[in-house]
């Protein structure tokens, strides 16, 4: 599934090809705390990726990403520096759960697939910067198609009978140009915008066959009108709708008139070859060898299957070809009951860097409900301030939360971050609930809070790892 991130985390920040490696770190410590030694390798690898574009191209050809393998338990930042990384890049970015992926021959998800998903998002990503480009000359086309069916013209040149005051002549040019203009005005100010017009527009709706199962065909899907061309013309739809909506509509239509798709695709094609990031989640799920035979799916078929991919092939896409040599992968995996040596050694030495993130300790519990730039308190912060309720906790009611967290992520088992979702939750629920029904529109979390609430839930847990 692709991922898409909120936020900018560009802002206030030297272009991509001056951003130091350093300067990367301090834009992941607005959103990631701790975690030095993981940041400091992506951080690397990112500024090594900009050194090789400067590189002459048939040195660039050689100089192939340093593939990283995070080690660490669930919760302690893994996924989140690598969407950071992308989202900071500007590079297109997939994560994907190595578990899912079967050996050839066997019911499950086709290794290439994640590269087919990485190329749409990629042609997504590109479609969206070339449409904000052209969007300007776009408003300014619309316009005039609203203002062309608000005031039509007859085949004569002459306009119709529509007219804002029945007192001007439309047969005088200048009358013309007044009552557009008037009309204009009138479309800029919104106040034509319930008005009801009928638009054409093109059916969006395509003939679509997908394939399931075959062998580089997974979740390829055929277009129809791609592979038969005119025996399948752009349909239009005749809608009746009112202005402020015909307006989203001709502006989608115009803007794909403006952009050249086929320079997008390879503009995308390269994007994704040059920049792509691969974040390959649950390794330590696939980690093993099989040295008996059987007819059920081998964790090293997985790793042999994976190995091409991240080693460097051509994957055939709906786009065409795309080249994973200079595709970043970042693998992880918590590594609890497996070891990054039960890898095959030919997947192991595709990932020469190797780091282990921290558990998160007490300080950083409290860091990361209030250091991050959309913390967890701020999150909530501003939901509940939507109805007019401010929230605000107390230093001893974080550490408290800080402190339940810690200690339920060693009494039952240590999901990191992820608890904090749990105990705030519990915590505002009653709050969350009432919203703008409370009285007291001023509600203050302080330790005596967060005890009532939570200290129930925290017993609870500790009860439940004896019950059977």
């Amino acid at each position: 599934m692709p991922i898409y991130l909120g936020g900018q985390t560009t802002e206030n920040m030297p272009k991509l090809d001056e951003l130091t490696p350093r300067q990367i770190v301090e834009a992941l410590d607005k959103y990631v705390v701790g975690q030095a030694k993981a940041k400091r390798s992506v951080a690397i690898a990112l500024r090594n990726r900009i050194r090789r574009q400067k590189l002459p191209a048939e040195l660039a050809r050689d100089v192939l990403p340093k593939n990283i393998l995070m080690i660490g338990s669930t919760g302690v930042g893994k996924t989140e520096i690598a969407r950071r990384l992308a989202r900071l890049a500007d590079s297109p970015f997939i994560k994907i759960e190595a578990s899912k992926f079967t050996e050839v021959g066997y019911v499950g998800r086709d290794v290439e697939s994640m590269v087919r998903e990485l190329a749409d998002i990629a042609i997504d990503m590109t479609k969206q910067a070339e449409f904000e480009k052209v969007l300007a000359r776009a408003r300014e086309n619309v316009e005039e198609k609203i203002l062309d069916i608000l005031l039509p013209t007859s085949a004569a040149g002459s306009y119709a009978s529509y007219a804002p005051e029945s007192s001007i002549d439309l047969t005088d040019s200048s009358s013309k140009n007044r009552t557009r203009e008037k009309l204009r005005e009138q479309l800029r100010n919104g106040e034509l915008d319930d008005r009801l017009v009928e638009i054409e527009t093109q059916d969006r709706s395509t003939p679509m066959i997908d394939f399931v199962g075959g062998q580089g065909m997974e979740e390829m899907g055929v277009n129809f009108r791609d592979m038969f061309g005119n025996l399948f013309p752009n349909k239009t739809v005749q809608r009746k709708i009112k202005v402020s909506e015909a307006q989203t509509y001709l502006l989608r239509d115009e803007q794909e008139s403006l952009v050249d798709m086929e320079q997008i695709t390879r503009s995308a094609i390269e994007k994704t070859e040059s920049s792509g990031i691969i974040f390959l989640d649950e390794l330590d799920k696939i980690a093993g060898r099989e040295s008996g035979g059987g007819p059920e799916v081998s964790r090293e078929g997985v790793q042999r299957d994976l190995l091409p991919i991240v080693e460097g092939t051509s994957v055939n896409t709906r786009y065409g070809m795309v080249n994973t040599e200079h595709i970043l992968f970042i693998a992880a995996g918590a590594f609890h009951v497996s070891k990054p040596s039960d890898l095959i050694p030919e997947l192991q030495g595709r990932f020469p860097i190797r780091v282990e993130l921290e558990s998160l300790t007490l300080d950083d519990f409290k860091r990361i409900l209030t250091q991050p730039k959309n913390s967890l308190i701020k999150q909530y912060q501003a939901l509940l301030k939507t109805e007019g309720i401010d929230l605000e906790f107390t230093d001893d009611a974080v550490s408290e939360i800080a402190e339940m967290t810690e200690e339920v992520n060693r009494s039952t088992e240590d999901i990191g971050a992820r608890r904090l979702h749990t105990l705030l939750e519990t915590l505002l629920e009653e709050i969350s609930f009432l919203g703008n029904e409370l009285e007291e529109k001023h509600q203050i979390i302080d330790a005596e809070y967060v005890k009532s609430k939570l200290s129930g839930l925290i017993q609870d847990q500790n009860l439940r790892q004896y019950v059977l």
